[in-house]
């Protein structure tokens, strides 16, 4: 009886583990209205999106851990690092290319996920996460659609959105190593200290202020920190531990749906028939790719 409780049990787990990614993956996907409102330089904005966060993961994590949680770790602060990466030059890219370039070429971070889960972990790759991968990839480009554009003049800018898309994908992997063996209150706790500790350098050497102008601008930050750092990075910490990785990857992708959507709400950023068709590949490419869609 107790064995058929636990079997009945792990469908539920991994239902909630889905349900925690793509909550997150939206929660990140509002990072981009928050920047724009903020009225401060990207790269102090993203160590404010970190530094603002700690308070809170730190009560999360003491809270579910104790003291335990203070004790970093090796997968942890490897995944701050990478995140740190991850929005170096996600904002680079922003400066040196087209928004649409960007945000395509970041995208591709699912690729780099399963390229490594199958060539060093041995991760087998069905059929049905190839075609749930190219429907998610399509879609992505639909979203994004003719503003897509590939020009000699913009070509550091592009390779800098394709190398954000390789620090996302080490980042999510070092996020499933760590959640072996530590909560993920500890997980996300350590990660964003380290993240925080490297982009305030980054920001004291390129920005000429760290401080907001106005208290709309704190406002945006502080929702920035809240939303897309404490609740997108923490759903990911939370899903990841029950999710494949592959997969869970693939969820992240709503991250572009999540913010088209915002833009079109908040913003007045008008959607065509192209995007809603996106939005649509992206949801069916998460269903064809599904795990135990087989069993």
């Amino acid at each position: 009886m107790k064995g058929q409780q636990r079997v009945a049990a792990q469908p539920l787990r991994l239902v909630l583990g889905i349900a925690a990614l793509a909550v997150g993956a939206f929660a990140m996907g509002a990072s981009v209205l928050f920047v724009r409102l903020a009225d401060v330089g990207p790269f102090a904005s993203a160590f404010w999106r970190a530094a603002l966060a700690l308070p809170v993961l730190l009560v999360w994590a003491v809270a579910a851990e104790g003291r335990r949680a203070l004790v970093p770790d090796r997968a942890s602060l490897l995944a701050g690092a990478f995140f740190a990466g991850d929005l170096f030059f996600w904002h680079l890219a922003i400066l040196g290319t087209s928004v649409a370039n960007a945000a395509v070429l970041a995208t591709t971070s699912p690729v780099w996920v399963a390229l490594f889960a199958w060539l060093v972990l041995r991760i087998a790759i069905t059929r049905a996460t190839l075609a749930g991968l190219a429907l998610c990839l399509a879609g992505a480009g639909a979203l994004v659609g003719r503003s897509f554009h590939l020009e000699p003049a913009h070509l550091l800018g592009d390779a800098a959105g394709l190398v954000t898309a390789i620090f996302f994908a080490a980042y999510f992997l070092a996020i499933g190593k760590a959640r072996r063996f530590r909560g993920a209150g500890a997980v996300t706790l350590i990660s964003t200290a380290a993240t925080a500790a490297i982009l305030f350098l980054v920001a004291l050497a390129v920005e000429p202020t760290l401080w907001p102008a106005s208290a709309s601008g704190a406002a945006a930050l502080l929702g920035l920190a809240l939303v897309s750092q404490v609740g997108g990075q923490g759903l990911m910490a939370v899903g990841l531990s029950v999710v494949p990785p592959i997969y869970g990857a693939l969820v992240f992708f709503l991250e572009v749906v999540s913010a088209a959507a915002l833009g079109w709400l908040v913003l007045g950023e008008a959607l065509g028939p192209l995007q809603g068709i996106g939005m649509g590949l992206v949801l069916f490419g998460l269903w064809v790719a599904r795990p135990g869609q087989g069993k």
